[in-house]
């Protein structure tokens, strides 16, 4: 029988705060648009070396604290595009949209 990986971030109280921050920082410094349906998250960056660097590090950590997200990083047309995409269960949508309002708070 296949196991299911939880649905629960592993950030403390204090981690999270300062991880939303940073995906708020992304956000505000490069985000162009983000698309959205009920179970994922596109997010097209300006194209830098800093904002490659500074998403790669997020989806690094994200992956560790949010294994039951699936995260994509790639070029695509002159943009970084990064895509969350969660399983169809209501907590897990739930942290899409938290990730994703972060990353687009700036641009509301």
């Amino acid at each position: 029988m296949p196991t299911r990986t939880p649905i629960a971030c592993s950030l403390s109280a204090t981690e999270l705060p300062k991880r939303l921050a940073e995906m708020e920082a992304i956000g505000a410094d490069a985000l162009l648009t983000a698309d959205r349906t009920p179970t994922t998250a596109r997010l097209r960056f300006r194209a830098s070396d800093d904002t490659r660097e500074r998403l790669a590090a997020i989806v690094t950590a994200e992956s560790r604290c949010c294994a039951f997200l699936n995260f994509d990083l790639r070029d695509d047309a002159g943009a970084i595009v990064l895509t969350i995409a969660s399983p169809a269960d209501d907590a897990a949508r739930l942290m899409l949209d938290e990730l994703a309002d972060a990353f687009a708070a700036t641009k509301a």
